[in-house]
């Protein structure tokens, strides 16, 4: 019996999770649009039918296939310098992704490693470690990176470790707060009296019940680690031309957005999409591994 038990839980619990994911339509939505683009951001050296830097001076700023003087060749219209939207949109869901994974690995890493060190410590090195968070938390997040990127040098790899500096107090919080909560519960109690060294009640036993708040942290990050991207590439701080990352692309664009309106249109447009539909299923995910706001 235990041994039949033991299978068919983790599927019992994705069911149940499922359920209460899917009474937010919002978030299925969402999930839908987030497959959908992450489908297109990993198929985009098959599907794109351009080079994303590859620049054909005889089609400089041509208009959308449905505009007039636009042709199939280039569907959604070319750039200033005569290079492929469509294409360079397809490529630049690639490093949205992968700044979006990147910067919440290394915020979510050392987050949760700072939290769990200040829930367990207390004392002086508890104080120590959230008044530095607070200091980091007292500047605007943008602006803090902005800082940060100035010192390191314009680049999308030190873009990307600006930001996941920037978001990493809101997990030693979360993980502090999920770990004080936790601290007091009888298995915790009962894992000290069987002999549970602090290494193993700190990996084995506390954390795996303090991850549903950081997984939600962690889908609203991924969409705040796009945005501050693209506002740095915007700025000429983050990721550099001829990298087709949407920030970018608009910076390149800002001067031609009154006679070729798709060059910042379209790439403002990916942001936006990509953006809501990650904080939708974020918002969906807080409803389903939220036990306080699962309805019966």
């Amino acid at each position: 019996m235990s041994i039949v038990t033991t299978h068919s839980a983790p599927p019992g619990r994705l069911r149940e999770f499922w359920t209460y994911f899917s009474e937010n339509r919002g978030a299925v939505i969402g999930l839908w649009l987030f497959g959908i683009l992450l489908a297109l951001a990993i198929l985009a050296p098959v599907i794109a039918p351009h080079s994303p830097i590859t620049q054909y001076r005889d089609a400089l700023l041509q208009p959308p296939v449905w505009q007039e003087g636009g042709s199939w060749r280039f569907v959604l219209g070319t750039d200033p310098t005569g290079r492929d939207m469509l294409s360079r949109l397809l490529y630049g869901a690639r490093f949205s992704f992968f700044i979006g994974l990147v910067v919440v690995a290394i915020a979510a890493t050392g987050g949760i490693l700072i939290g769990l060190i200040a829930g367990f410590a207390r004392g002086w090195v508890d104080t120590l470690i959230m008044r530095v968070m607070d200091i980091i938390l007292a500047f605007p997040s943008l602006l803090l990176a902005l800082v940060l990127v100035a010192v390191l040098g314009p680049s999308l790899l030190n873009a990307m470790i600006a930001i996941a500096i920037v978001l990493q107090p809101h997990y030693v919080r979360l993980t502090r707060a999920a770990v004080m909560g936790e601290l007091p519960k009888e298995y915790v109690t009962a894992a000290r009296v069987a002999g549970a060294g602090r290494l193993r009640l700190m990996f084995r036993t506390v954390l795996p019940n303090c991850m549903a708040p950081i997984i939600v942290q962690g889908a609203l990050s991924f969409s705040t680690a796009i945005l501050d991207a693209a506002a740095l590439g915007f700025l000429g701080m983050g990721a550099q031309p001829p990298t087709p990352e949407w920030g970018t692309m608009l910076a390149e664009s800002r001067e031609f957005i009154q006679r070729a309106w798709w060059v910042v249109t379209l790439p403002g447009l990916a942001i936006l999409i990509t953006v809501l539909a990650i904080n939708l299923m974020g918002d969906g995910l807080r409803d389903a591994l939220d036990p306080k706001l699962k309805r019966s």
